[in-house]
Formats: C-alpha cells, sequence, structure tokens
C-alpha cells in the first residue's frame, strides 16, 4: 500500500511542477489591440525574445571580431561604422522572424501601434532625419572615418560615425558631436576625399621697387626650408596682383598632413619675415594722408 502511494505522489509531482511552469510560461503581462488583432505579450514569449535576443548579439559579436582580427585600424574603424548600422536591422529582422515563426501575430503589432508610430515619428522627426542621414553617408561615402571635414567653421578628423552622430576630433584635441543631418543642410568641405595631399598657401605683399625676381626666390627658399612642405610637387609663386600699396604675392606649396595646416604655415611666415628683413625688403602696409582744409 505504502509502496502504492509513493508511485503515486512521484507521478503527480512531475505533473505539477510541469502545470505550474506551463502557467507561468503563459501567464499575460499585457494584452492590448483589437479582437482582431490582439497583442498578447506572455512571459513565454518575453523569454523567448529575450534569449534570441542574446544568441544575436553573441553571433554579432563573433562576426566582428572575425573580419576585423587582421585589419588596420583604419579600415577597422570604417567597418565597425558600417557594422553599427546594420546590427540593428539585424536585430529587427531576426526577432521578427522568430516571433512570426512561432504563431505570433506580427500584424497586430503593426495595426495596435500604427497611430503611436506616427505621432513618435512627429515628435522625433529631427532624430529621424539623422538616422536617414547616417544611412546616406554610408551608402555614398561622403564621409568616412580618418576624413579631414570642415563644417560651418569647425575642422576635425572623423574618428567615429554612428547611426545618429558623427564624432570628430578638432586640432586643439577637442571632441566634436556632429548631427548627420547637418550634413544635409550645411556645406560639407572634405579635405582628404581626393587624398591626403593638399596644397596650401600663404600670401604676402611687397613694397613697391622691390626686386620681384628676388621675392619669388626668398618665397620658393622660405617652403623649402619647412620639413613639412613636399618637394614634388615643387612650391609655386605667383604674382597675384598690383595692389593700392603692394605687389601682392600668393606661394602655394604641397604638405601631406593638412589637419595641421596651420603649423607649417606660421612657419613659413616666420621665415619669409626673417628673409625679407635679411635682404631689406618691406611689407607695406596701407597709409593714407588727411588733408584738413580751414575756411
Amino acid at each position: 500500500m505504502q509502496e502504492d502511494i509513493t508511485d503515486h505522489v512521484k507521478e503527480v509531482i512531475p505533473k505539477n511542477v510541469w502545470n505550474m511552469m506551463q502557467d507561468f510560461l503563459n501567464f499575460e503581462i499585457f494584452h492590448f489591440g483589437t479582437d482582431e488583432h490582439p497583442f498578447i505579450l506572455t512571459v513565454g514569449l518575453l523569454l523567448f525574445v529575450i534569449i534570441v535576443f542574446v544568441i544575436t548579439s553573441v553571433i554579432l559579436k563573433i562576426t566582428k571580431r572575425f573580419f576585423t582580427r587582421r585589419m588596420k585600424r583604419q579600415d577597422r574603424l570604417k567597418f565597425e561604422s558600417v557594422f553599427s548600422f546594420s546590427k540593428y536591422f539585424v536585430y529587427l529582422i531576426v526577432i521578427f522572424f522568430a516571433l512570426d515563426g512561432i504563431g505570433f501575430n506580427i500584424t497586430g503589432i503593426f495595426a495596435a501601434s500604427a497611430a503611436l508610430l506616427v505621432g513618435v515619428g512627429l515628435a522625433l522627426q529631427t532624430f529621424i532625419q539623422d538616422i536617414f542621414s547616417g544611412v546616406i553617408i554610408f551608402i555614398d561615402q561622403t564621409v568616412d572615418v580618418g576624413d579631414i571635414i570642415e563644417l560651418e567653421g569647425k575642422v576635425g578628423r572623423v574618428e567615429e560615425i554612428k547611426l545618429r552622430t558623427t564624432r570628430a576630433v578638432t586640432i586643439d584635441n577637442k571632441v566634436l558631436i556632429i548631427p548627420n543631418h547637418k550634413y544635409m543642410s550645411s556645406s560639407l568641405y572634405n579635405w582628404t576625399q581626393n587624398g591626403t595631399l593638399t596644397r596650401e598657401s600663404v600670401s604676402v605683399g611687397v613694397a613697391y621697387g622691390s626686386d620681384t625676381q628676388l621675392v619669388k626666390d626668398l618665397l620658393t627658399k622660405a617652403a623649402l626650408s619647412n620639413s613639412n612642405v613636399l618637394k614634388e610637387p615643387p612650391p609655386l609663386v605667383l604674382f597675384t596682383d598690383f595692389a593700392d600699396s603692394s605687389l601682392n604675392f600668393q606661394l602655394m606649396f604641397t604638405i601631406d598632413n593638412s589637419f595641421l595646416a596651420g603649423i607649417p604655415k606660421s612657419e613659413i611666415r616666420f621665415e619669409i619675415d626673417r628673409l625679407f628683413r635679411e635682404h631689406n625688403i618691406n611689407i607695406p602696409f596701407p597709409q593714407r594722408e588727411v588733408t584738413i582744409i580751414k575756411e
């Protein structure tokens, strides 16, 4: 008799535990929507979505690590920028397919949340513009990681392109956060899209009567004396104008780091001033004569 009771208890306990687990997994967290398109979120469904999300995250991390392990730093930063865009779409697609695979009514979600999505879209209009602008930047490759850009008078080196913003570092090591929609509404100058070599210039005026050939030679010498200036192509001196009080020249030269262009340009100006003083070439300043007539 006692053995029969023991066997019965052993059969009942697993059934009760299983029933309790089923009740827990089928417990409704919330329920909304129409009768035709109901949206019922249960504990089991929530756990399933979480598990799928975690598995997808692990796979994406492994994939990212596999592709970036042998990449150079600049290529790795570009890949990570592209990867940051795509992973959100992967999450959405995987979760939607997973829900659809277990028979969950995806149509009901969209039907129940249509009005809410319209309201959120109007409230987050600028945010959505940033996201779409980020996608456009990725597609047409207007800006890449490592590019030097000028936007609204600010210059920075692009360090990271995210879904909503672009992070750049200025020459004084300040972080510049640029909303991506700025690229669509403002003129953007990409200093390095055609390569890292850029043509820079320094302008100077000399007094009338100066030896223009000597001025040309001294300007060329000042450029070539700077270690940041490339020997090929050689510096070029242009005689730009006969101004009111000066003969104007423009010294053009090529450097390989436009981000720090202000430093060699300053050094060349110092050298031009030194050479002009050494050879008695004057840099004039505007002078005006004022005549006062007394009646």
